[in-house]
């Protein structure tokens, strides 16, 4: 009895999915990622809200402007394919509207160019395409489709499309099962710096590490850790795991 009904169910749900494509193909609509599975696993929206709001308190201090508190949220799967993004606040309108295309971007940027055994952040891809460095004009390689944005109030707007976009400072994460790429997070509404550690904590809270590592791709300062091909420059008001870093005046000699 309980095999007929699993083969039942079964059965439904691929009748289900068939339907849909053969929609799909006949009136030329895109299929949902999600209801293709393709963004299984990955936080959705209710739940990436939840983490948004939870990761300023869950290291300590986050520091930058508003101390990680303001935030853009975006996630998209191995396709690079938007699968959810919100914002910390229950009006969007009260985040930078800006920001929502650089945690896009940023979601995408660190899932690109990150590999299963090489995680790579947004911060890690600053000094290489800086001016006279090596992946200098990289940024015209993907660029962002606005199409896909959505209006302040936070509704529609690229769910489940490429949005694209590359963005090279912190605040954009890989995501992983184990030691296996799945996507990428991208955060925004602060410094670069503190972008940077809310995306951590938010990772970490969903349980998404790299090899279970959530320092795997840190952010790293060349004042604080010594010059790298890696190197991020310093915001003002910096904190990373909950210890003051330092300043960007103070580490320029302003």
């Amino acid at each position: 009895m309980v095999r007929r009904m699993l083969l039942a169910l079964t059965s439904a749900t691929l009748l289900t999915v068939a339907c849909m494509v053969s929609y799909s193909v006949i009136h030329k609509a895109p299929v949902s990622a999600a209801a293709l599975g393709r963004c299984q696993g990955l936080p959705d929206e209710a739940a990436l809200k939840g983490f948004l709001q939870s990761a300023p308190t869950s290291g300590g201090e986050a520091g930058g402007l508003f101390h990680g508190t303001l935030m853009w949220a975006a996630v998209v799967n191995r396709n690079g394919e938007v699968c959810a993004y919100t914002t910390s606040t229950d009006d969007p309108s009260q985040v930078w509207p800006g920001s929502q295309a650089i945690a896009k971007a940023k979601a995408y940027t660190a899932n690109a160019f990150s590999l299963d055994n090489h995680p790579l952040s947004t911060a890690l891809l600053y000094t290489f395409t800086q001016p006279g460095h090596s992946l200098w004009s990289l940024g015209q390689s993907n660029l962002f489709e606005s199409k896909y944005l959505a209006p302040p109030s936070g509704q529609a707007g690229g769910k489940e499309q490429l949005a694209g976009g590359l963005i090279f400072f912190g605040g954009g994460v890989p995501l992983y099962k184990g030691n296996t790429i799945v996507g990428g997070l991208g955060i925004s509404g602060d410094t670069s710096c503190t972008d940077h550690e809310i995306a951590k904590r938010v990772r970490d809270l969903a349980g998404l590490d790299p090899g279970g590592n959530p320092l795997a791709d840190d952010i790293t300062y060349s004042s604080k850790d010594g010059a790298s091909f890696f190197t991020h420059p310093l915001c003002p008001n910096t904190w990373r795991n909950g210890v003051f870093v330092g300043n960007e005046a103070a580490a320029v000699g302003y």
